[in-house]
């Protein structure tokens, strides 16, 4: 549901895109569809290995049982995991090097041109609900890496340091990265795909074994 909630707003806002009836916004929104399917398949494959390693369907229980017996038993699988949602993290959040998001070049850009030409309250609103969607991914990630106690007050703690140290390594692969060419982004996000399907067949032949 949350998934395709975040989803949904990418909808809107490829047709808020379209509706200003700008080629460079039109171009942004068809970027932003392409790109959308394949880091969808990463994210729905890596939950599937995390419900196979966990043995629940449940969102909120599967994340209460990532603790450390599980990265005892499932280290390889749980990295495999953690770097697809990472991938999937700077794709869909258009960070380096799926885009840059300081950039003022149209033919470059993908989120940033999609708003070129929205002003006041819309724009505030895409603003806002992008910033709500990088802390909807950090939490996906942070929730596959953080193990739980059982207290509430220590896991509240463990995931917001989680989430600082999920922006730092955001803004550190920012830095030390360059931003590929359009035609690479596909491969990249692929490759997050076929990491979670990595760890899906070791989570599965885990559960058989």
């Amino acid at each position: 549901m949350i998934l395709y909630l975040i989803g949904l707003g990418r909808f809107f806002t490829i047709l808020s895109a379209m509706d200003t009836g700008s080629s460079f916004e039109g171009m942004g929104a068809s970027r932003e569809a392409q790109f959308a399917p394949l880091t969808e398949v990463a994210v729905f494959t890596g939950l599937a290995a995390l419900t196979v390693a966990t043995g629940s369907l449940s969102l909120t229980q599967l994340y209460h049982r990532v603790d450390l017996f599980f990265w005892d038993r499932q280290i390889a699988a749980g990295i495999l995991i953690l770097v697809s949602f990472f991938i999937v993290l700077l794709a869909e959040n258009c960070r380096i090097p799926v885009d840059d998001p300081n950039t003022h070049l149209e033919l470059t850009m993908i989120h940033e041109v999609m708003v070129l030409d929205h002003t006041g309250p819309d724009l505030a609103m895409i603003e806002y609900g992008a910033a709500l969607k990088l802390w909807a991914f950090g939490s996906l990630v942070v929730g596959a890496l953080a193990p739980r106690t059982g207290r509430w007050p220590a896991d509240f703690a463990v995931g917001l340091a989680g989430l600082l140290a999920v922006a730092v390594a955001t803004g550190i692969a920012e830095s030390v990265m360059a931003r590929l060419r359009l035609t690479r982004v596909p491969q990249l996000l692929v490759a997050a795909s076929v990491l979670a399907v990595l760890a899906l067949a070791m989570g599965i032949a885990g559960a058989l074994s």
